[in-house]
């Protein structure tokens, strides 16, 4: 499935996707909440997940948030509405449900998705900038775990992107002893890739998403599943997979191209 470069929601649509040539960006559309997550963000961003992931000229996916932050994480008004009308599991269950199907499809679908953070990114919305396969950031951008000063436990894939980069002692000195930390720190551990200042933040994202797009869709879907299954995969059925997915894209003219061009070099 291909579409042509488009709009797919008007400005006040609590998420909005935009398409340029092979990479698509999805806009956190909540400015006045700093983007918190409630229902309607959530089903809207699972929407726009499963077009992305179905559109086959897509190759890199940016998130990113607008006006003063990245996302302040999940609607404490929804949730505090929900805890006084004793509707917590079923309000807070409809809105997860939608937006861990959001995050299965950024973690699932074989194109690179990219968070670019700027201000606050807590909770989930710390979650979300660390759940996709790479993050550029903002300077001035803060992390907040944010979870543990409530009283609850992380979720919207915060342990899904953070444990398996930080390990399990960070994660858990990140999420109980942490009240925030800077792009820097994320950056020495790993948990972000560029540091940039904040007001070249989107010119970097947009030179950082063209030069992912430069790989192929099969260089790029099939590294993203391998590295991922690395981790839980046996030694055995590790290589058994690289050797499929290294033979499935040498089936492909991208890579003929490639090594015709390489082994050409000096003749």
């Amino acid at each position: 499935m291909t579409t042509q470069d488009h709009t797919a929601a008007p400005s006040d649509e609590p998420a909005r996707l935009t398409i340029e040539g092979p990479i698509a960006t999805i806009t956190l559309n909540r400015p006045a909440a700093f983007n918190s997550i409630d229902l309607s963000i959530a089903k809207k961003l699972e929407q726009l997940g499963a077009e992305v992931e179905g559109n086959d000229a897509i190759r890199v996916l940016v998130i990113q948030g607008e006006g003063r932050a990245f996302s302040a994480g999940g609607d404490l008004q929804t949730i505090g509405a929900a805890a006084a009308a004793d509707t917590i599991a079923p309000v807070v269950g409809e809105l997860l449900k939608h937006y861990h199907a959001f995050i299965e499809t950024i973690r699932r679908m074989p194109k690179i998705v990219l968070s670019s953070v700027h201000g606050s990114a807590a909770g989930a919305g710390m979650g979300l900038a660390f759940v996709t396969d790479l993050c550029i950031a903002a300077e001035d951008a803060r992390f907040t775990p944010a979870y543990a000063k409530i009283g609850v436990s992380p979720d919207g894939g915060s342990t899904v992107g953070m444990v398996g980069t930080v390990g399990t002692r960070r994660a858990l000195q990140l999420f109980l002893a942490e009240d925030s930390f800077s792009a820097q720190q994320a950056y020495d551990w790993g948990l972000v890739a560029r540091v940039v200042p904040a007001a070249e933040l989107k010119a970097a994202t947009q030179k950082f998403a063209e030069r992912l797009a430069q790989n192929p869709p099969s260089a790029i879907s099939g590294t993203k599943s391998l590295v991922y299954q690395a981790a839980v995969t046996p030694v055995r059925q590790q290589l058994d997979a690289e050797e499929e997915k290294i033979i499935d894209a040498m089936h492909t003219d991208d890579f003929r191209v490639a090594v015709k061009k390489f082994t050409s070099k000096g003749k």
